[in-house]
């Protein structure tokens, strides 16, 4: 059967630096982040993880499970803070992000600011250009790319804000068009080391991470190479209460119909279960420029257990969801796929723009996040997590051809290591709720156990 995570970011090959300014400066007070219990979001206990989560955890990240909740809720405070800070100071804020030991960092471009921001808990960065000021860099990198000859385009991957270095780079591809750009490598993605092995608690029923097929028309009426395969994301519901899963728009065959979506039959794909179709789709059409789709599921699907708020790991796991998350540099995250199950990863990059080649050969820009963790075929639509916390769904990585994350990270090791492109699901039902027209999908929000 035909994947559809075929379509995905070319990721792999030399980095180049479109808009560059030297290394930031570390300022001297630091201190560790004061929680903001207005900010602390509802977690499950380390004790009440899966064991297959709990093992991705330790031997992906190197981190205690508790460690793995704790920076996950230490980087949505960053956030909240963040935004108040960008709010109230925005030609002072450059970025944020989680250290590798875990704390939460502010950049700012005046030491005034970053005394601010020290005395209120959390280590700064002093950085020349502002958080305002490297996103309209990001536009003109855009615009820059879309009007250059298609052949030249092609050869460039996505333009991206690394925020680390308080800078905006291109990623192009390792070609000879590329090459001829003649511009220095940048962007290092950490490198994950796998080892699958686990066990924990079975459940037969169909979970978020678990396999669907999907087909332009009834599928005992399609050919098998044009059945596809992909991952569903977080269970959802609407102010209908409507049953509803959100996932990868490119998984859909026919962009704007519904398009039948089903529990695969691995013994005879004609015998398999329909169990809802494509409400929703959408792969960087309009100004929101994300890959996501809204299934709406049927009777069938309901009474198979896809009303949940729960997503799988690898041996049947399962993992239950207690809210939602923005994505954070540094933050901790784990992804749950058909095909590789749980792999983590931190996210590397929180505002990416890449380009996605969907069937017909038409190009279209698509707005994200990089996260680091192992990404395969299949895994398209499936959910990403930071501590138990619904993240964003995976649309495409440099790894999906590969075999194997063990053989990714071999053959991607030198060029950087696995990565992968992720929709921020906050944004995702945000769109889904303005394109419902008040239908399907209206007010759709994230299935939680709270």
């Amino acid at each position: 059967m035909r994947n559809s995570s075929a379509i995905r970011t070319a990721l792999v090959g030399a980095s180049a630096l479109l808009l560059a300014v030297p290394l930031a400066t570390t300022f001297s007070a630091t201190a560790s982040a004061a929680p903001n219990p207005d900010s602390r979001v509802e977690q499950l206990s380390a004790d009440q993880l899966p064991a297959e989560l709990v093992e991705a955890v330790t031997r992906d990240l190197k981190i205690s499970p508790q460690e793995y909740l704790d920076r996950a809720a230490k980087a949505q405070e960053l956030g909240a803070y963040a935004a108040n800070f960008k709010s109230e100071r925005p030609g002072d804020y450059a970025g944020s992000w989680m250290s590798l030991d875990g704390q939460p960092v502010v950049a700012v471009t005046t030491t005034e600011a970053a005394r601010i921001a020290a005395s209120d808990g959390f280590r700064t960065h002093v950085a020349p250009v502002s958080a305002d000021s490297l996103e309209k860099a990001l536009a003109d990198a855009n615009g820059w790319i879309a009007a250059l000859p298609g052949d030249i385009a092609m050869a460039i991957n996505s333009a991206s804000i690394d925020v680390l270095n308080n800078r905006v780079v291109i990623d192009v591809a390792n070609s000879p068009v590329g090459k001829a750009l003649d511009l220095p490598t940048l962007l290092e993605n950490t490198k994950i080391r796998l080892s699958p092995d686990g066990a924990g608690a079975v459940d037969s029923r169909p979970l978020g991470g678990d396999t669907y097929i999907t087909s332009a028309g009834p599928i005992r009426e399609t050919a098998t190479e044009n059945i596809s395969v992909c991952s569903f994301g977080f269970n959802a519901v609407d102010n209908q209460n409507n049953a509803l899963n959100i996932s990868a728009g490119h998984c859909n065959p026919t962009q704007g119909t519904p398009s039948p979506v089903y529990l695969p039959n691995r013994a005879n794909v004609d015998d398999s279960v329909q169990v809802g179709n494509f409400a929703q789709s959408s792969v960087g059409k309009d100004a929101a420029a994300l890959d996501y789709s809204v299934i709406k599921f049927n009777k069938a699907g309901v009474d198979a257990g896809l009303d949940r708020p729960s997503v799988r790991g690898a041996s049947g796991t399962t993992l239950e969801i207690t809210g939602t998350a923005r994505p954070v540099v540094g933050a901790p995250i784990c992804k749950s796929g058909q095909t590789s199950s749980f792999t983590c990863g931190i996210v590397s990059a929180d505002h990416v723009e890449t380009q996605l080649v969907v069937a017909d050969g038409d190009s279209r820009t698509v707005r994200g996040f990089y996260g680091t963790a192992c990404t395969l075929a299949g895994d398209s639509g499936g959910a990403i997590v930071t501590g138990t916390l619904a993240l964003g769904i995976t649309s495409g990585s440099n790894s999906s051809g590969a075999p194997s994350c063990n053989e990714a990270n071999l053959v991607l090791a030198t060029s950087g290591g696995t990565s992968n492109l992720g929709i921020p699901v906050d944004d995702i039902t945000k769109a889904a709720d303005a394109a419902s027209g008040g239908g399907v999908g209206s007010g759709i929000r994230v299935r939680t156990v709270n």
